[in-house]
Parts: C-alpha cells; structure tokens; sequence
C-alpha cells in the first residue's frame, strides 16, 4: 500500500491544475486526459443522489499519462484508486489468525464488493439432476483442490438411482463414522434395493485440454482430465476428512514452519502403457518445485509470501536473489520430504490436493526433454505434457485413448498402490459442445453416460417421459436439486481495458466502438458508481433460467466471492465496523459478518440470508433503482471531466459471447437487456459474437495478462477455492493476484 500511496501521490501533483482547489475547472469535451473525478463520502445512504450544491474535491488520474508510464506502476495506480479499500482492510485481515483473521477476511471482502470490480454470479450445481453415480463416494464435498475429479472410489450403478433413494443415501452419509463404512453400507443398501453396479464411469463436458502437464497449468479445464493419473501427499476422503496419500504420515515442527511428510515405499512411476520407469521419492516432489518455478501461468503463486503459503527462498529464486538450494524443499532421504515456511500458515496442508504439490519424475521427464532452470540449463518442457504418451504416471488410471473434442478414456493402474480402493476401473470422459441441449439427457436416460443435469427444455421433457417399467415419470422418479459447489463464477469489469480485438487472433473481437467512445467508456469504468450501476441492473435469476428453467433460476445464484457458509467462527469474536465494536457469536457464518460491513456501509447488496442461513439461492445484487441512482452519481462525476452522458449520448459495453450455443445467445439477450432497460438506455450493451468457445475464450479466458483481455464486461471465467481458508479467494483480487488480469490489471 504505501508503494500505491506514493505513486498515486505523485500522479495528483502532476495533475494539481485540475485537481486542486473548491471548485475544479471541468475537462473540455475534447481534452485527451481521462480523468476520474471523486467526491467525499458525505455519510449518506450509497442510494441517494448527490446533492447538486454539495462542495466536491476532484481527484483525477490522467490515463493519457498513465498509458506512457511503466505499465506495472500505470496498474498500481489504477488498482489502488478502484480497489485501495479492499486491499487496505485485506492487508489487515491477513495479519491475523483464528477467528479473528476470519471475520476480519469477511469484512475486507465487503470492501471488495463494493468496489464493483465484479459481481459474483453463480456457482455450479443447483439444478435437477438425474444420476448413476452414488452420492459422496468421493471428495466432492471438498470444496478446494481437484480431490473431486479423483473418481476411483465413486460407486456407479447400471440403474438411475431413485431421487428417493438418493435422500437415504445422503442420511446415511450424514451417519456414517467413515467414508469406508458409508462405502460399505451404500452398496448393501442398493443391493437391497434390486440396483446393480457398472465400473465404468461416464461424464460429459465442454472442455478442451490445452496441457498434459498438471504443474505448468492453473486451469480447472486442464487439471480434471489429468487428476486421476497420479496422487498426492495427502486426499480428502468422501468425509471431508485428510488421508494418507503418498505420505504416510506428516510431523510439523514447534514453530509451525516445517513439515516433514515420509513417503510411501514401492510405489511405482510407469508409462502409459503400464511399464515400470521408476519408484515414487522425495525428489519427485523437489522436481515438481523446479519444474513450478519454470512455468508462470501455473499455479505458483500458492508458493509465494505475498499469494500463498510463503515456502522460503521461492519468491527470492523468481526475482534472482537466490539459488534453487535456498528453497525450502528438500529430500532429505528417499523416503523424507521437508518443507519450510517464511511464517506460518495454518492452511497449508489444505492445499496439497492442487497441481503445484504434484509430484514429477524426474528421469521421464528429462527423458521428454524437459529441463530445468534451477539446475543452471536453458529451460524447456520438451514434449512433456504434450500428449498422454508424455506424461509418467502414479494415480489409480492410465489414459488408454485421447481424441480432441470426443472422448478421453482411463483404465484402473494395474501397478497402483491401493487396488482396493478403486471401484471404478474404466472412466470416459464425452466431448459436448451444449450446440445439442437434449443430447446429454437423452444420453443419461439410455444409460451411454452416467448422468446429466435437467433443464432448459429437457425438463419438460422430464415431466412426461417415462422410462421401461416405470409408472413415474423421469422428474416425479429420478429428478433432485444437485449440490453447489465452491466455485464462483463471475461477472468481470475491466477497469484498464488494453485491446479492442482479440491477442491471439486480431480479426476476432473486433470492438465497433469508435476510439471516443472507446474513451469514453474507460472514464465511466474508472468510477465505481458506473461498476456498481452496471452490476446492479444485471438480472442474474433471468440470465440463469435461460440454462436451468424458471423453476431453478435462482439455485445456483452465489452473492458473494467466498461462499458464505465456507468458514464458521469457533468462537465469539469481536471486530471494529465503522467505529463500532460489534461481536459474533460462535458459529457465526462467514457471509453474515460480510453482510453487516455491507449494511454498515449502506450499501443495497445482499450476500446473506439468515432464513436459508446461506448466500447463494436467491438475487442480492438486481436493483434497478439502486443501479439507477449508482449511475446518477457516476454521470455527475463524469460531467465534471466534462463527459456528458445521456441515453442520446450513452456509454457503450462490450461483451462477448459465442452464437453457436443457444444457451450462451439467450444468455446474451438478457444481459444486454436488463443493463439497457434498467439504465433507462443511457448504457448501452454491444454483444461482440464469437463462433465458438475456443475463440471466445482468446477473449475472455485463456489470456495471460490484464492488457490481453478483450472486452468491457464479461462473464468467462470463475474461481474455485485452493484450500481452506478465504485467502484462497482473496488473494486473486488482490494487486498482482491471478484473476486480477480479469478487470484488465496486471
């Protein structure tokens, strides 16, 4: 922060013409300068338009100047002046520990929203569902880590379970001492009940693989095709509860900075075709931080003193102020694997399920070409990760059979440390672009995949078919509300926008805009009143029921970043809002403290709701009159700089979408819709067509950096938790976090 301060400081004394004094000189209309005029908070209500006469002081941040500075402080600037509260009350959440560094994160995502850098949408699940798969068989109550995609110890049946059925199931879980005896008592339950079981698997998806290579990608849509291929130190189980893994077992010292974990013996490395290459160490682990450290857009960050974990000397070697032998990771023996931390960091062990605690052959992958920066050589993967075929294997599958955008295919490991565990010996996953929107019910409903959700106008369908032998129909049987997930996905603001047309593709995303009104809309987006009129006049219930129905529109709606129910207070805490010492008792939910820094704030967002005791499953975020009212604000400020707004003269929005999925085109409609009839016209939504998901993704979510992102709003991407704690959120908004790239920074 104090290195934002003191640039922000020295870009008002460049500007102290007009932006000192009572009464500030308006920009002429024609000025080149895209300055962002503010006023005092007078205290009142964030509803309320401004007092006309009211005595305003102009801050302004030239972005013509900013756009010839070093583009890194250019972007702490710009950061600082949208998000400095955030990260000013986040700074003081993360010093903390326990309960207190709980609600103290609560509030800083408060800050956070208000900001309106982005409106949190929806999260996955939500909807009907029809299956085959037995409820908690695996970890996917696991909110964090790709546990989840590690299918082996599903148990899959030949039938559709019953929605009936599924309920018993779920009291069961809730029972259960063990995930193994839930395991045990599911199967002789549904044996009972005339069920049979498959060990085939078979999921549908929309993703397309871009890398084998599980450590040099961040991306969820890369790392659930490789999960299954090998395992980690420690997985979360079907109980939520941690596991040995290739660990054994673990020690942490006294002072909380070192962890030794002891590696299991004779477990094997082998090809994809099952033969033998090696035995699972230590080392493979200090391969997998060589190899981390190699890779920028992988997942290395959760390594790094400012974004993570804090492992010594990780942050040093990437700025060149240390040797690889200053990195704390070491094997000590073969089967002896020690971290050592800068601090502290409860949360750690949490995130060993992700890919930058995977482990890496070393002899494979040098045998693939790849080499290592830390080892003094000119880095390169070679082929590793290029193919099925270039990747070493340690996980309960190998992958028989890869073809782009159709199937991918796994068989259970005949070398895998733990036979017992598999249930599941043959998993598939089917390429489906949605361009079919009956394609994956019908195939549930014949059994070619194990499931699929119920929507759109498969569930009319629903409610009148009837399966062989079946007095009910589809819905009355089998249907049931899927679970959510800690996944939120996000509606994304750029602040800095940098490009008018796709990186990758400059004929892609041509932006229609005018080089004014491109101006234009980077003064209004500069303002938080627009960002928040903007988010505030986006019907999320409408935009959602164009996937799932109107029935289940508002199911998967999350109001806030961190899932309110994610962390829950151990005991009572007290904390300062505004001034006042406010204390919650023990048990208290995350998105509940949020919410009384929101209410404190005036600001008209709702993320809790104490009569579902949840933030998801309803609209806290549409109000067209306090989007209207947020924008009368950003107008005035705006003619202060001299830009005049009006529904004649309005701000132009770009936003994306690819038009060869019906669902992504309605999707579309309703976000140009609802912003433009709520604003009154004076915003208007430019829909920028893609072809397809690959293009559009050039646009708004395979991009590497703020200045590639190719559009005004967007609503490509979302973020699902790295371990258990809300810094695993947090830090992504944060100056230089991953998914600040997404509002155009860094």
């Amino acid at each position: 922060m104090k290195k934002f301060l003191a640039l922000l400081l020295a870009m008002v004394m460049l500007f102290s013409l007009v932006a000192c004094g009572d009464n500030p000189t308006p920009a002429p209309d024609n000025n080149d300068g895209n300055e962002v005029v503010d006023t005092p908070d007078d205290g009142d209500d964030a509803v309320d338009t401004p007092d006309d006469s009211a005595e305003t002081t102009a801050d302004y941040l030239d972005f013509t100047a900013l756009a010839d500075m070093d583009k890194e402080e250019a972007d702490e600037i710009i950061y600082d002046y949208a998000l400095g509260d955030y990260a000013e009350s986040y700074a003081s959440a993360k010093e903390e520990t326990g309960d207190l560094r709980m609600a103290k994160m609560a509030l800083a995502e408060a800050k956070l929203l208000e900001s309106g850098a982005f409106l949190p949408i929806q999260t996955q699940g939500g909807n009907y569902a029809m299956t085959r798969v037995v409820p908690r068989t695996n970890a996917a109550t696991t909110l964090w880590g790709l546990d989840e995609y590690r299918y082996h110890t599903c148990l899959v049946t030949n039938e559709l379970i019953s929605a009936a059925d599924r309920a018993e199931l779920l009291t069961m879980w809730s029972n259960a001492e063990s995930a193994d005896a839930y395991r045990a008592a599911a199967k002789e339950y549904l044996t009972g009940k005339g069920y049979t079981f498959s060990d085939t698997y078979t999921l549908t998806n929309g993703y397309e693989i871009n890398i084998w290579d599980t450590i040099a990608t961040s991306y969820t849509s890369d790392s659930m095709f490789i999960a299954g291929t090998y395992d980690n130190l420690l997985e979360y189980d079907a109980k939520g509860i941690q596991q040995p893994g290739l660990a054994e077992s673990y020690e942490v010292s006294d002072d909380g900075l070192t962890y030794t974990f002891h590696i299991r013996k004779g477990v094997k490395w082998v090809d994809q075709q099952g033969s033998e290459i090696g035995e699972v160490t230590a080392d493979d682990w200090v391969a997998s931080v060589e190899h981390l450290l190699d890779n920028a857009d992988a997942l290395g960050y959760l390594l790094s003193v400012s974004d993570g974990c804090g492992l010594v000397g990780f942050d040093d070697f990437l700025n060149g102020t240390a040797t690889f032998d200053e990195v704390g990771v070491k094997a000590i023996d073969d089967y002896t694997l020690q971290y050592t931390l800068v601090a502290p960091f409860p949360p750690f062990t949490t995130m060993l399920g992700y890919a930058c605690f995977a482990p890496l052959n070393r002899d494979f992958y040098r045998s693939q070409g790849g080499t290592f920066s830390a080892e003094g050589e000119e880095y390169t993967p070679g082929d590793y990760g290029k193919t099925p075929a270039n990747i070493a294997y340690c996980g309960p599958y190998l992958i028989t059979n890869f073809t782009e955008k159709n199937i991918t295919s796994y068989t259970a490991n005949p070398t895998y440390w733990n036979p017992d565990s598999i249930n599941v010996h043959n998993l598939v996953y089917t390429y489906n672009d949605g361009s079919d929107v009956t394609r994956s019910y019908e195939e549930a409903k014949s059994g070619a995949i194990s499931g699929a959700g119920i929507s759109g106008p498969n569930l009319e369908s629903a409610k009148v078919d009837v399966l062989d032998g079946d007095t009910e129909t589809v819905f009355e049987k089998y249907a049931y509300v899927s679970d959510g997930s800690g996944t939120t996905y996000c509606g994304w603001m750029n602040v800095n926008r940098g490009t008018w047309a796709n990186y990758d593709d400059p004929t892609m995303g041509v932006s229609p805009k005018t080089e004014e009104e491109q101006l234009r809309t980077k003064q209004a987006m500069a303002l938080e009143e627009f960002r928040l009129a903007v988010l505030t006049a986006f019907d999320r219930a409408s935009y959602n029921a164009c996937s799932v129905g109107e029935e289940l529109k508002y199911n998967s709606i999350r109001n806030s970043y961190v899932p309110g129910t994610f962390q829950f207070l151990s005991a009572e805490t007290t904390v300062d809002i505004n001034g006042t010492a406010t204390t919650f008792p023990a048990g208290t939910a995350f998105g509940q403290i949020e919410q009384a820094q929101l209410d404190a704030d005036g600001v008209a967002i709702k993320v809790w709701s104490d009569d579902t005791a949840s933030g998801d499953g309803f609209d806290g975020w549409y109000n067209p009159d306090f989007a209207k009212a947020q924008l009368e604000i950003a107008i005035q400020k705006l003619a202060e700089q001299g830009v005049e707004v009006s529904a004649d003269k309005p701000i132009y929005v770009d936003y994306p979408y690819e038009t060869d999925a019906e669902i992504a085109v309605n999707r579309a409609n309703v976000v140009k819709q609802s912003i433009e009839s709520a604003l009154e016209g004076k915003v208007i939504v430019n829909l920028i067509a893609f072809p397809d998901s690959t293009a559009l993704n050039g646009a708004t979510y395979r991009f590497s950096n703020g200045a590639e992102a190719n559009f005004d709003l967007s609503t490509g991407s979302g973020w699902g938790p790295d371990y258990g704690d809300a810094q695993t959120y947090l830090d992504t908004i944060q100056a230089y976090g991953y998914m600040a790239k997404n509002i155009g920074l860094f």
